[in-house]
Formats: structure tokens, sequence, C-alpha cells
């Protein structure tokens, strides 16, 4: 930056910088002035900033600028693909859930079915208990009654013997 301000003061003022000059112009740019060597204690002083050259500003400037704009452009479109892509995902997480509750709703209603049928063999399933209660009691009456017949055929044949 220096050296282009150098430049331009050559171009302006037909007469050549020194180094010293150039490296005084850098001090007076940050408005810090190197201590100098004599008494002063090492003591730095402010000093006026002086403005580089018209020219070197605009160009300084507008190379910022675009260089802004481009940043931002850049920042700006990341942030529309994050956004696009949170939108993607919201839209595939809602077809998700709206799956999920047609599956839902498709077992709750066979489940409300299953039910309705339940209640429809609930008679029939009562039927059958009775049923087994009654084979059960008559299963004990022919075991009783197998006992019973075969005392009673030993008594027979007892009483035939004699």
């Amino acid at each position: 930056m220096a050296e282009g301000t150098a430049e331009t003061l050559r171009m302006e003022t037909g007469a050549e910088v020194s180094a010293s000059a150039s490296a005084a112009e850098q001090s007076s740019e940050v408005g810090v002035k190197k201590p100098a060597t004599g008494g002063d204690g090492g003591v730095e002083t402010a000093e006026e900033a002086t403005e580089p050259a018209e020219p070197d500003i605009q160009l300084l400037c507008r190379d910022m600028f675009d260089k802004m704009g481009v940043f931002l452009h850049g920042e700006l479109t990341a942030t529309c693909e994050d956004y696009k892509l949170l939108e993607n995902m919201n839209k595939l997480t809602s077809l998700k859930y709206l799956e999920m509750r047609d599956i839902s709703l498709n077992i709750s209603r066979n489940l409300k079915d299953l039910n309705l049928k339940y209640a429809g063999l609930q008679p029939y399933l009562d039927q059958i208990n009775q049923i087994e209660e009654q084979v059960t009691a008559l299963e004990q009456a022919a075991y009783k009654l197998d006992t019973y017949s075969k005392r009673l055929e030993a008594k027979f044949k007892k009483l035939e013997k004699r």
C-alpha cells in the first residue's frame, strides 16, 4: 500500500520519494509516530494521519466493496441453500408422518374390526365353554358309571360262584 502511495506521489509531484519517506508515510497512515532516538525516553507521539491520494482510496474502496459483495453473495447463497435443504427435510418429514398416520389409522380400523368380530363370536365362545364344562361333567359321570359297573360285575361273579 505504501509503494502505491509513493508511486502516486511521484506521479503527481514528479519528484522521487526515498525509502525513508515511504516509511514515514506508513507510520503516519497508522497514526503513530515512531519514537525518536533522542532524549524523550521512548515516548510515542500521535501524529495526524495523512490521507492517501483520492484515486487510490476510490480504487481500494471499490475493490473492498466488490470483495464484500462477493463474500455476502456467497454467504446469502449458502444460507438460501441451507433453507432449501431444511424445507426439503421438513417436506419429507411431513410425508413420513402422513404415512405413519395412515398406517396407524389402518391398524386402528383393523383392531376395531377384530373387536367387532370377537364380540360377534363371543356367544359361540360362551357356548363352547358350556359344552366343554358339560363334556367334563359327562366324562366324570362315565368314569363313575364304569367303576360302579365293574363293582357290580364283580359282585355278580361272586354271587354266581356261590
